[in-house]
């Protein structure tokens, strides 16, 4: 692993005292946050926030910081080291007299014991929190109102967050950082989920889909996956709050003489009356058939009636449509037309 230069990654100088450290650090560490950072990717801002926490636990120690101006790259020899499985055990006394004391795993330790020591070294002490029940996992669905309101199983790809199961969400492991997340205190993963879409689905509702979070440890319960579903609006249908508003095709002659047409709103699909002569754009409203907001209070659903002909017309039905243009008048107005029709 390259040195890294903490003095360089924080912006100060070496003779920087400890009030110069921590407002450097606060004020790069906000920045680069992955949480709040917008410049680069979510990659690149959690790299540099673990550059920056680790700087920062390095340099704000005054014995850490003297044994890394004195010693370097080679500043660590390993506190708290623990053999892997089946290794001869070292009491910390021993081990300090041996090593010295000092920061936590180090490419100084990896380069002698290989991966198998960081391996027994990030396994042997597991958090009490997370010793046998496993992490539960948070995670956003966003869902078109079509592909709600037709409901049904589906399959899903979803981004999680779930607590390090190292640290328990701390970020750290007393004055040291958490080595699996970096200082995040959460690691980021990609779930498959099936799912049976709820028959009254809503904006910002949270689905609790048992056993589908992270695995025990030692045999322990799974834990849960906790799925927000987020709606949005399509080429059909607009969220409005709680109303929804939906473009409903009809006929010329249905929009003349009446007529009854099926329509799908959240509560299934429901026989829309309209009446004779209606104009085409006018909305008919269905009270309290919008989306609930989860505590007994609902939105309304809006037809908007858009006038549309048939996909294939006959000849006949051409000629007819000629002759209606003959007997005028020929021209139509509103909305943002100009000109003739206006």
């Amino acid at each position: 692993m390259k040195f890294q230069d903490y003095y360089e990654i924080l912006g100060v100088d070496r003779t920087a005292d400890q009030a110069a450290i921590k407002k450097a650090y606060r004020k790069l560490a906000m920045k680069w946050h992955p949480d709040r950072h917008t410049g680069e990717s979510k990659e690149e801002a959690e790299k540099k926030f673990r550059q920056l926490s680790e700087a920062n636990e390095v340099l704000s120690d005054p014995e850490k910081r003297k044994k890394y101006d004195r010693f370097g790259k080679h500043w660590q020899q390993g506190q708290d080291f623990r053999p892997p499985p089946g290794g001869q055990s070292m009491s910390s006394e021993e081990f300090a007299r041996m090593f010295g004391e000092g920061g936590g795993f180090s490419d100084f330790f990896k380069s002698m014991f290989g991966d198998q020591f960081r391996r027994g070294f990030e396994e042997a002490r597991p958090h009490p929190r997370y010793r046998h029940r496993g992490a539960d996992v948070r995670a956003e669905l966003t869902l078109t109102v079509q592909d709600a309101l037709q409901g049904g199983k589906r399959r899903f790809e979803v981004p999680t967050t779930s607590a390090c199961p190292r640290c328990g969400g701390a970020g750290s492991l007393g004055e040291h950082i958490c080595p699996v997340c970096g200082g995040l205190g959460s690691l980021r993963s990609v779930k498959q989920v099936e799912l049976n879409l709820p028959a009254h689905i809503r904006d910002g509702q949270t689905l609790r889909l048992k056993n589908l979070g992270e695995p025990g440890a030692e045999g322990g319960q799974t834990g849960d996956l906790y799925l927000t579903l987020r709606l949005v609006s399509d080429d059909v249908y607009r969220c409005q709050g709680l109303d929804l508003e939906a473009d409903v095709p009809v006929a010329p002659w249905e929009l003349l003489d009446g007529a009854r047409i099926d329509v799908r709103t959240p509560d299934g699909v429901m026989v829309v009356a309209v009446p004779k002569g209606t104009a085409a754009g006018a909305k008919l409203r269905l009270r309290g058939r919008g989306f609930d907001d989860g505590r007994g209070r609902r939105g309304d659903f809006y037809a908007v009636l858009r006038c549309v002909l048939p996909r294939s017309l006959s000849e006949r039905q051409r000629e007819l449509i000629r002759e209606l243009k003959a007997a005028g008048p020929d021209v139509v107005a509103g909305g943002a037309r100009q000109g003739n029709g206006a």
